[in-house]
């Protein structure tokens, strides 16, 4: 058992700001420590800068920027969160003393993450800042070397994990095919919203549903046009660009294959 708190230790240099975002784009430009930003409004819609997908965020979900790289996305609306900026020599050092080495300090963005012990080290240490930090800064700093001993275990768990994906995970992952249905739905995009790697996310979804992920998208779209053929309002191209077919002859074959009869004989048995 190693004693993190102990005198050889420096100051943990961690601290945590309150922030109030309007609606429109939240910028994290590059700094020197990794930031864990948690969100604290209830429900916010957003959309990621880099890829243009559209995500729900809600209180607890948490973003992670390493030091030196830029984050952010567009708010729809006004929104809440925690930053905690820690230094990256912390979470060497935990790794350290943890004895995972190198390659478990390694800090790399995730977005949308579920951690409730991170959410709580966060709003304590906030807490205490907003009563004037009456514990001193060995409160913080324990704060910090905690966080950093939950996120050297997250590394692990993501580079290690054998338990498949939480149901917290698939939950995401339906809602967000659902919401994204006329987007491209690559195994690297649902990858990243299920916080996991593609051929983690690959093999555990097909362990927890009996069907692959490129199956699964391709039956919600076929659902979605067929759903959209019968209200009878947009034609068929319309329909399967709406429901993310490259053409029309592309979802007539996928109907075909999944349902046994085409968009016509659809329409037609009205």
């Amino acid at each position: 058992m190693h004693d993190l708190t102990g005198s050889t230790w420096p100051p943990i240099g961690v601290s945590v700001s309150p922030r109030r975002n309007e609606a429109g784009p939240i910028l994290l430009p590059p700094i020197d420590h990794h930031r864990i930003v948690v969100h604290t409004s209830r429900k916010t819609w957003s959309i990621c800068l880099a890829a243009g997908t559209r995500h729900l965020r809600q209180e607890g979900d948490i973003d992670l920027v390493p030091a030196g790289e830029e984050g952010g996305y567009e708010a729809e609306t006004a929104c809440e969160a925690l930053e905690i900026r820690l230094a990256p020599a912390v979470l060497q050092r935990v790794a350290h003393e943890m004895g995972r080495g190198d390659r478990q300090s390694r800090f790399e963005t995730r977005h949308i993450l579920r951690n409730e012990s991170i959410v709580h080290l966060a709003r304590a240490l906030d807490s205490e800042q907003q009563a004037g930090a009456p514990s001193g800064s060995l409160y913080a700093d324990t704060i910090g070397i905690a966080l950093a001993t939950q996120l050297v275990s997250l590394s692990k768990t993501t580079i290690d994990r054998r338990g498949g994906l939480s149901s917290e995970q698939l939950r995401r992952l339906f809602d967000f095919v659902e919401a994204h249905i006329d987007q491209s739905l690559t195994i690297e995009v649902l990858a990243r919203e299920a916080g996991a790697s593609s051929s983690h996310l690959r093999h555990w979804f097909k362990q927890a549903t009996g069907t692959t992920v490129h199956r699964y998208v391709v039956q919600r779209r076929v659902e979605r046009a067929r759903f959209l053929l019968l209200q009878e309002r947009l034609s068929a191209g319309e329909v399967a660009l709406a429901a993310g077919f490259s053409h029309q002859s592309h979802m007539a074959r996928w109907m075909r294959l999944v349902l046994g009869y085409t968009p016509r004989r659809l329409r037609g048995e009205q």
